[in-house]
């Protein structure tokens, strides 16, 4: 294996992400016929098939599965050497790749926009999944530079900076029996049907959370695994949801729904930058966590207001500060 290219090592490990040649092709910049050239050249390499076909379907043998494991390390290593080479030169050019969890979609855009007109050399990309395992496991394999999430499980090697509040709120649609009280005490919960995000997702972790402290097990009515699909159900009078402020400030100015002021509410996180311990970040990356924490949430709390027609949110705790 002494003559394994690591373009050839490239290409394999983007067909195994995908299991498919012509998706690979298209993430690379290649034709699908030197996509296949490269990894038939790198099976030669290693003499053995890396993948079967059957038709247009494409699985990884076992001999492809386990050298995916070391291409990934390797794929890794060469990253961070990339990022310590462009350290000592001071430059802030090449591709940046942020992942997020679906949430900080509502926001992250807009700071994304105003990187990129500080740091127009900076090719930014997003990989969102609702899936946090996922996110954890992207950033393992260094195939993202930074992650914004929630404060991530701490069996994970990762280094979390907390720079924004995460408001998570109880809403409902115009005219719901809880408005007329004010400020409802949380035992009334118990009597309304409630829609939540799924298991896992950090949203509902918050919720479970926030019921257990008050010792409340509401009636359940739906998992949904969609912020919006989670927004029609509560409009169209299926419950009271629990949700990102930030996810639903667009329908709160719109009058579409409005916040429950249940006790202890909002329930407040943070959000967190967040990378391997040991990762060495880039200029780019570098330049993105300093925007996030010195200004991330001003900029936050600014959109979010703007949204509402209401000034910047107080938050009711002190943020801690990055160390």
């Amino acid at each position: 294996m002494k003559s394994v290219t690591f373009r050839q090592l490239r290409v394999f490990t983007e067909v195994a992400k995908h299991l498919s040649f012509s998706r690979a092709a298209e993430n690379l910049h290649l034709t699908p016929p030197a996509v296949t050239m490269q990894v038939k050249e790198l099976e030669g390499h290693v003499g053995l098939p890396l993948f079967e076909r059957q038709g247009k379907q494409v699985q990884l043998t076992m001999g492809g599965e386990y050298l995916l494991v070391y291409a990934k390390r390797l794929m890794s290593t060469l990253k961070d050497a990339e990022n310590v080479m462009a350290r000592f030169k001071r430059v802030e050019t090449g591709v940046l790749t942020i992942g997020l969890l679906s949430t900080a979609g509502y926001f992250l855009p807009s700071l994304l926009a105003r990187f990129r007109a500080e740091h127009p050399g900076v090719d930014v990309r997003l990989d969102v999944t609702r899936d946090l395992t996922k996110l954890l496991d992207r950033l393992h394999s260094n195939e993202i530079d930074l992650a914004v999430m929630g404060r991530p499980p701490r069996e994970y090697a990762l280094r979390a900076e907390p720079f924004a509040g995460h408001p998570m709120v109880f809403v409902c649609p115009p005219g719901h029996p809880l408005l007329s009280v004010g400020h409802p005490p949380i035992e009334a919960l118990v009597h309304h049907p409630l829609i939540a995000r799924e298991l896992g997702s950090e949203v509902r972790h918050a919720l479970d959370n926030y019921l257990r402290e008050h010792r409340l097990a509401p009636r359940l009515a739906m998992e949904i695994p969609s912020n919006e699909t989670i927004k029609a159900s509560i409009m169209a009078g299926l419950g009271i949801g629990f949700l990102s402020l930030h996810a639903v400030a667009a329908e709160l100015r719109g009058g579409q729904l409005q916040i429950i002021e249940f006790e202890d509410t909002p329930v407040m996180r943070t959000w967190n930058l967040v990378r391997e311990a040991s990762k060495v970040l880039s200029p780019a990356a570098e330049a993105f966590r300093y925007l996030m924490l010195e200004h991330g949430d001003a900029l936050i709390s600014e959109q979010v207001s703007k949204l509402l027609g209401a000034e910047p949110l107080p938050l009711p705790l002190p943020l801690p500060l990055p160390s």
